[in-house]
């Protein structure tokens, strides 16, 4: 009989070494490295040839009819939005986020909704006893729906109990980490726990039509905890997140199998449950009663769906040698970068004052779409002059001072327009004027070819750079 050999597992990135080390040689990260025992291999088994001995698999061609899955309604519909229109039978989804931000209540309301429908919903919490979970549940008024709760953490236990009789038609596994195959030798939540445990849950629901849904640690960074393997055994994958100051959630899909990826979808955590906001807009939007400096409002994309952020600038007189520069919901290099657009091109100084920017609501902006209405709130800002009432601004800012294009343009001025915004400063089309003025569904669409020119639309004074001397 073979010897049983024993390896060293990464549980950071799942690469295998014959012997322990501090440090991980693929992913450079210190004391991940856990010892678990190796399948036993053989000579017979090594020289084996897989060429024979199975069954033929029959092969179908694209032209076979294949009909739509038939979705269940989750009864939230910004949760359906995000994941492409409902659940689906037989699919596994895996939900992750960081500790708090709402995960299982949200995963809980659903499971509630789907019971009060008629649907057998289970509920296995590895974390939680079964008295904890009905408890929150009675916190937010769902304890009359029938869902049928465990706390279990054996993967052989939950697939005997929910295979015994009708399969649920939906199954959670809270979390995915906590569940233990007696397959494997290893402690919960290790590289090969996890894979195994997610491979024979995700068998049970492809071959019972049972949609299950996983829920997944994150680390430090934010990405979901584990092998990469248990995001591509699964067919959508969610990630919910939000900034614990702020009661704005939102579900966004990093994988879906069966709909579009850049879907996310809105929610308000409150006391009583996490509710859908359907527009979000008026969250990041400030209703000023009169004109104030240093504002300006960007359109921002969220998957495909247009949001409206403002943006707040400050530009104060400091004393300090080395002036601060304080960004909240923005990145503090493209601020860097339109600072110095503006002094170079726009003659607009702020080397010597401190610059605040930030946005309203703790909406996160990183998409170049949003420089344009950076640097008129920070120009608005250091003349003290405010820009028109009603306006937004759209465009990526380049080291020349020319305003580029953005994608999704008429969705994010058909969003402005439906809001009550009156002009929107836009880039120009053709590349060859250097400013033009339409009418956009209602709205007055200003196009600009460059920052000076952008700045001039809208009322604050931005005199061209003079030429060095001895230039051509």
């Amino acid at each position: 009989m073979a010897k049983p050999k024993s390896r060293y597992v990464c549980q950071a990135c799942g690469s295998v070494s014959s012997r322990w080390q501090g440090q991980c040689a693929d992913c450079a990260e210190w004391n991940t490295l856990v010892q678990e025992s190796a399948e036993v291999s053989s000579i017979f088994a090594a020289k084996h040839n897989l060429q024979g001995g199975g069954r033929v698999i029959p092969l179908v061609g694209l032209e076979t009819p294949a009909a739509l899955p038939e979705r269940l309604p989750s009864g939230l519909a910004e949760f359906d939005r995000a994941i492409g229109g409902g659940i689906v039978p037989g699919s596994a989804m895996l939900v992750g986020g960081d500790p708090g931000i709402g995960k299982s209540t949200l995963l809980l309301q659903v499971a509630a909704r789907l019971a009060s429908a008629g649907n057998r919903v289970v509920y296995v919490s590895g974390e939680e006893s079964a008295e904890q979970v009905r408890l929150r549940a009675v916190r937010l008024g769902l304890g009359a729906a029938p869902v049928r709760l465990a706390a279990a953490t054996s993967v052989r236990d939950i697939l005997t109990t929910v295979g015994d009789g009708e399969p649920p038609a939906l199954l959670i596994i809270d979390s995915i980490q906590t569940m233990h195959s007696d397959l494997i030798e290893g402690a919960p939540g290790t590289v090969s726990q996890v894979r195994a445990s997610a491979q024979e849950l995700v068998r049970f629901a492809k071959e019972r039509g049972s949609a299950m849904v996983l829920v997944g640690h994150v680390t430090k960074d934010g990405s979901i905890a584990g092998p990469r393997v248990l995001e591509h055994v699964v067919d959508v994958v969610l990630h919910f997140e939000g900034d614990r100051n702020s009661r704005f959630r939102m579900v966004r899909a990093l994988k879906n199998r069966f709909g579009p990826v850049d879907e996310v979808g809105c929610f308000d955590l409150a006391a009583e449950g996490i509710t859908a906001v359907t527009d979000p807009t008026g969250l990041f939007v400030e209703n000023h009663r009169s004109r104030v400096p240093g504002t300006c409002v960007a359109v921002a994309m969220e998957g495909r769906r247009p949001m409206l952020a403002e943006i707040q600038a400050l530009v104060a007189t400091t004393p300090l040698e080395r002036p601060r520069r304080t960004t909240s919901g923005l990145d503090s290099a493209r601020v860097a970068m339109i600072l110095a657009s503006l002094q170079q091109h726009c003659r607009i100084a702020l080397h010597t004052q401190d610059v605040f920017v930030s946005t309203v609501g703790g909406a996160r902006l990183a998409e170049p779409a949003s420089d344009l209405a950076i640097a008129i709130a920070l120009a608005s800002a250091a003349i003290g002059s405010s820009p028109p009432h009603g306006v937004v601004a759209l465009g990526e800012i380049s080291l020349a001072g020319e305003v580029r294009k953005v994608r999704d343009l008429p969705q994010r001025i058909a969003e402005a327009a439906r809001l009550g915004f009156r002009v929107a400063v836009v880039p120009v089309g053709d590349r060859s004027a250097t400013h033009q003025q339409r009418t956009v569904d209602g709205m007055t669409v200003v196009e600009v070819a460059d920052l000076p020119g952008a700045l001039t639309a809208v009322g604050l004074t931005a005199p061209r750079r003079t030429p060095a001397r001895g230039s051509d």
